[in-house]
């Protein structure tokens, strides 16, 4: 146990009983005095009485008035320091749980701040050159494709290309799902590398 952040009056009883349970302060047997101890723990005689009164309050001593401190149970003094052990543990959990708790809030004001900032920025388009390029073909009458869906059609895996958009007539379809029809005359808008445009068009229209 790090004796050193205890209370002073803390230190000295635990050292105190220490001593007792070691047989060194013998039950029955007087203390030396509360100006002597002083002296020796350089410490001012009331955190002496301090001490006692931890030690007289597990009875592992007995303070009498005009004679002094007397021992009168090494069993309580080894209950003292087992206790003290435990109240040093749990002071030390409680401070660690606080500086725990303190982490998680001064964290999560940084991701308030981090998500403001995130939120503020204007997203910015990417360079012409970097955009994946699109491509469009007209379903002709002669299709053998008309009336069927684009999850009938497996369209990606017959051509490696993927449907983005379908404009008809005035309208404009955009991400079709796999239950969307091809008719004539629809434009089929599609993204893909520059060896799909092909493909798609004899997909589509035959050769």
């Amino acid at each position: 146990m790090a004796e050193e952040l205890l209370p002073q009056y803390e230190r000295i009883a635990l050292d105190v009983a220490s001593r007792i349970a070691a047989d060194e302060y013998q039950e029955g047997r007087k203390l030396p005095g509360r100006t002597l101890l002083s002296s020796e723990y350089h410490v001012s005689p009331e955190t002496v009485r301090k001490a006692m009164s931890l030690l007289a309050d597990m009875r592992a001593v007995e303070i009498k008035e005009k004679s002094g401190a007397v021992v009168i149970s090494r069993d309580n003094a080894r209950r003292y320091i087992e206790l003290s052990r435990n109240r040093y543990h749990e002071r030390n959990l409680r401070e660690e749980l606080k500086k725990v708790m303190r982490d998680i809030a001064d964290n999560g004001r940084l991701m308030g701040e981090l998500c403001e900032q995130l939120l503020d920025m204007k997203p910015s388009p990417l360079p012409y050159e970097k955009c994946l390029p699109n491509y469009e073909i007209r379903v002709n009458a002669h299709s053998d494709k008309i009336g069927m869906s684009i999850g009938e059609l497996r369209f990606w895996q017959a051509t490696g290309a993927t449907i983005i958009a379908i404009s008809r007539g005035s309208n404009m379809i955009l991400s079709p799902g796999p239950y969307a029809e091809i008719y004539e005359g629809d434009v089929i808008i599609f993204v893909g590398d520059r060896g799909c445009q092909g493909a798609v068009e004899t997909f589509i229209n035959g050769s």
